[in-house]
């Protein structure tokens, strides 16, 4: 297969083989997404090396099951064992020896083709485009928020980032009647943000202090020292951005003012496909560039800049 590989040397196209496992489907991938985390991982970030890419979209050629050939499908990014203690507690994605696509051990989406368990794939319905199904991975950490939050209605969050992940995140969290303003420092990604949703200016961040919830997406190691700062007494710091250099951590805040801290990291695949199929979010509008797999190291450097860039193997 044709794979963008990140080596010692950093990202480039090459030619290798694709390592199907037992009891795994061979996907052809049709779209896939450049996110933070692939930009993370090109500077260090958890040591990887392999096929970036872990959001996409693709069709099944062969699988175990022979019910899921020809289907479109997305797909958990995490592998389980199934065998250890986390797996049998059913938190598989904690499990101790998984493997994470395009992440840990596990080559990924940035390629012709990838493997997957078939326990992993989840059919995407024909109402949700190609376009739209990329973006189900990131849709479905905004909505582990949710999972782990009960967030109310009379609840004031604050969204950090509007990036590609804080887009989502303030979208899927309006859902809620809770007052959701979201906070960045590029007019052209606030300008992206729906109506129902409190654009704000990092400039003018101060004004949204006294938060209940406050959701770091920055995807910068400053953005903690500022969602502390704008989260009010025994209010909720959900911690979505991880990166290379983590930078300085002044925990004394969460202390002294009892703050919950929340880390929140993948999330559900169903209700993700759910509000898309229905229209609740539409995430196309975020969808800046497109290029061929054979640009991907330009595409790397594209989504520095750009808000969502996708590749296309074919």
């Amino acid at each position: 297969m044709r794979a963008l590989h990140l080596g010692p040397t950093g990202p480039a196209l090459v030619d290798k083989p694709l390592v199907v496992r037992p009891g795994e489907a061979r996907v052809r991938v049709r779209l896939a997404g450049v996110c933070a985390t692939d930009l993370e991982l090109v500077k260090g970030y958890m040591g990887f090396e392999g096929t970036l890419g872990h959001e996409w979209v693709g069709e099944v050629e062969d699988a175990p099951d022979a019910a899921w050939v020809g289907k479109r499908v997305v797909g958990d990014i995490n592998c389980a064992c199934g065998a250890c203690v986390m797996c049998h507690a059913g938190r598989p994605t904690h499990c101790a020896n998984r493997t994470v696509l395009g992440i840990v051990n596990r080559d990924g989406a940035f390629a012709t083709h990838l493997s997957l368990p078939v326990a992993n794939l989840h059919a995407v319905p024909d109402a949700v485009s190609d376009d739209a199904a990329v973006f189900v991975e990131p849709l479905a950490a905004a909505c582990q928020i949710a999972e782990q939050l009960h967030v109310r209605p009379s609840d004031r969050v604050v969204v950090l980032g509007t990036g590609r992940l804080g887009q989502l995140c303030a979208r899927v969290l309006a859902l809620t009647g809770a007052d959701v303003a979201a906070v960045g420092r590029n007019p052209r990604t606030l300008a992206l943000l729906p109506a129902g949703i409190r654009a704000v200016p990092l400039a003018d961040a101060a004004r949204e202090a006294g938060a209940d919830i406050v959701v770091d997406c920055t995807g910068n190691p400053d953005g903690l020292a500022l969602a502390t700062s704008l989260l009010r007494p025994r209010g909720t710091l959900v911690l979505k951005t991880t990166v290379h250099d983590v930078g300085r951590i002044e925990p004394n805040r969460w202390v002294i003012d009892e703050m919950t801290i929340v880390g929140s990291r993948c999330g559900p695949f169903a209700p993700a496909l759910r509000l898309l199929a229905s229209g609740a979010v539409d995430p196309r509008p975020l969808l800046t560039a497109r290029l061929p797999l054979s640009r991907g190291v330009e595409a790397l450097a594209r989504a520095e800049r750009e808000v969502k860039v996708v590749l296309e193997p074919g």
